[in-house]
Parts: structure tokens; sequence; C-alpha cells
């Protein structure tokens, strides 16, 4: 279930058709907007070389809003997306909704005033609990007065796992971001696994693909792996895979996207969670 946040006043941008959706995490930004017909007409990424406080992250957001033109617009549709590990894939059949400290608990450190959040996945019967930035939530909140917001697993997940949903093979996808990464392994379209592991060199990437393919008995002379976000064939990440899995490739959304010009083109694997809820 997405979550939404709406206030008891009349939104400024509601005769517009712009819609912004921003990806929220501690290493960096990314954002597009689009136009009433689906045409991405900006994308910006600012990667932040460290992991900054919410508080910090929040400032930059600030700063973007008052200082870039492209948030001048006036938007009909705000869509946020956190990235970050505190969350846990739940099975529906297990969920309780009372019950959500329970399921982050063992994983993450939860304080006792921490918000916390989840996101249904209809579909495919998982539940993705987690906490946003609750800081980040009440500056949308206070700005626009409705914009809705999901984590970004919810969206890997679904998204990946329609597009294997008749797929026999084993495939390992690993969504790269510039201080962490994304697991999320399927097999005959169902899932297997779905973590998070942060990593400053290549070989710390590899050990943590390749200890969790023993945990699942995977072998790296048969099943796939599929890289994701920031990453490309020059990539150290990508060269130490392509040495040891015999089987690399890069992944692509389940759609097409309209990016218009002046725009740069982009790789089909690039941006891979901002442009695929579209």
């Amino acid at each position: 279930m997405t979550q939404t946040l709406e206030q008891q006043k009349s939104n400024t941008s509601g005769n517009t058709k712009h819609t912004l959706s921003i990806q929220v995490s501690l290493n960096g930004l990314s954002f597009c907007i689009s136009n009433s017909e689906k045409q991405i007409i900006a994308l910006e990424q600012d990667n932040f070389g460290i992991n900054l406080s919410p508080e910090q992250v929040l400032d930059k957001i600030k700063y973007i809003f008052d200082h870039d033109p492209n948030f001048k617009n006036d938007f009909e549709k705000i869509e946020v997306i956190y990235q970050n590990d505190l969350y846990s894939c739940v099975p529906k059949a297990l969920f309780d909704k009372d019950s959500l400290k329970d399921y982050l608990k063992y994983n993450i450190k939860v304080l006792e005033n921490d918000f916390i959040a989840h996101d249904e996945l209809d579909q495919h019967d998982i539940i993705v609990v987690y906490i946003p930035y609750t800081n980040i939530n009440n500056f949308f909140f206070e700005t626009f007065g409705s914009f809705t917001y999901k984590h970004a697993t919810t969206i890997l997940i679904d998204t990946l796992l329609a597009k294997e949903k008749n797929t026999e093979a084993t495939k390992v996808f690993a969504h790269m971001n510039s201080k962490s990464f994304d697991l999320v392994i399927t097999s005959k379209g169902k899932l297997l696994l779905s973590n998070s592991y942060p990593y400053e060199t290549e070989e710390d990437f590899l050990y943590y693909v390749m200890f969790a393919a023993e945990q699942l008995r995977l072998n790296p002379e048969e099943f796939e792996l599929i890289f994701l976000g920031t990453v490309s064939e020059t990539s150290n990440c990508y060269e130490i895979a392509y040495k040891y899995i015999r089987h690399v490739d890069f992944g692509s959304r389940n759609t097409v996207i309209n990016i218009l010009e002046p725009l740069a083109p982009i790789h089909e694997h690039e941006h891979y969670l901002l442009l695929s809820h579209f």
C-alpha cells in the first residue's frame, strides 16, 4: 500500500499536470519530472559521496527547491521513494499491522519514537515494513499538503517479480548505489531473497553476492547476475563479478520511457527505481 499524507487545504498545484518523483537516500538524491503524457522533462542525480544524516539530506532537498529552476513548476502529484536498509519483507499471510516493530527489531535498532510504515504488494502477497524519514515526510506535508511515498524495495520487488513471473530460471539482481546495493534473488517467478548491503570495495560487493548465493545453494556457473542502477561495464563491481560469475548482464525496465530532448539518453538499467513505477 502506497502511503499517502493529505492536508485539509487546497493544493495550489491542483490545476497542473506535472509529477515530481524524488528518490531519497542518505548518500544521494535523484529526481525526475514528468508531464501529463508521462514524458520525462527533467532527470537529475546528486551523489553526496558520503552518508549524511536525515537532517542534512533535508537541507539538500530544501536547497534544491530554492535554487533549481526545475522545482519552480507547480506539481499536481508528488512521489517520494525512500531508499534505505531500514526495512523487512513479510509474507502477507504472517503480517499483523499491530506488530510492525517486531518485524524490524531483529535486523535494525528501532527507537521508541520511530514511525513505521508498510507497503502492500498485493499481487505477490508480500508486505514491506520500513522506517521512512519523518523529517522529510513533514517537509513535503507542510510544503505541498498532499503526497505519496513508498519504499524503494517495494518498487524493486514488484517490478522484478512482474518481469520474471513466467521465467523458470534463477536470477540474481544487484541494484547498485554509490555506497550500497540492493540484492533481489528470484526463481521460477518467486522471491527467494531481498536484502541491502553496504560496500566500500568491489571485494565487499562480491563477498555479499557469493555469500547469499551460497546460503541459497546457487551455483555461480549457473545463475545469472543482472546489474541495475548506477553501474557500467567499466565499474569495478561489474569487472570483478565478470571474473567469478559466468553469466553477467544488465537489466532493463519493463516499460518504454519517453525522455524528451535535450536530456541525455540513458541506459535501460539506469535510474531503474525512479523510472520503473511509471
